[in-house]
């Protein structure tokens, strides 16, 4: 990570950080605070722990599940807020993950597959509904069981 350049990282952090900070802080300030709602951010299990060439998009996906937690303390109970930690999805974003290799890096993961965009909507569509009215401050892990073998992604 000492070879990576500020700026970068600084944008990496402002992405994934501060954007979730304020469109948070926009919603919560024009309906959540008197109407009550939920916010569900997109950590990563990158987020629990180093990995290597991961370092600076981990730094900011921990960052963001401190401030899921942050947060939830702040704004219950008007507010839950919660996240989800994906590992290896297969969208576009993630495809050079497993491009060419899919069967070889679904191996290393008990449920014997890579995630879909669905599995991670689901959860998030759980954690904003009213069966989840109980949870707040918590970080859904989305792996196929991924992290209990120590494969991060």
């Amino acid at each position: 990570m000492v070879d990576l350049d500020v700026e970068a990282v600084r944008k990496i952090l402002d992405v994934n950080v501060v954007s979730a900070f304020s469109w948070t802080q926009k919603a919560v300030r024009a309906w959540m605070r008197p109407n009550g709602g939920a916010v569900v951010n997109v950590a990563s299990v990158a987020a629990l722990a180093p990995a290597p060439g991961l370092g600076a998009y981990g730094m900011s996906k921990a960052a963001l599940r401190y401030l899921t937690e942050q947060l939830a303390m702040e704004l219950g109970p008007e507010v839950r807020v919660n996240a989800v930690a994906p590992a290896i999805v297969k969208t576009k974003f993630a495809q050079a993950l497993y491009a060419g290799r899919e069967a070889q890096v679904a191996q290393a993961y008990p449920a014997g597959r890579l995630g879909v965009p669905e599995d991670v909507s689901a959860a998030v569509a759980f954690l904003l509904s009213d069966a989840a009215s109980w949870i707040t401050g918590h970080t859904m892990v989305l792996d196929g069981g991924s992290t209990l073998v120590g494969h991060l992604g």
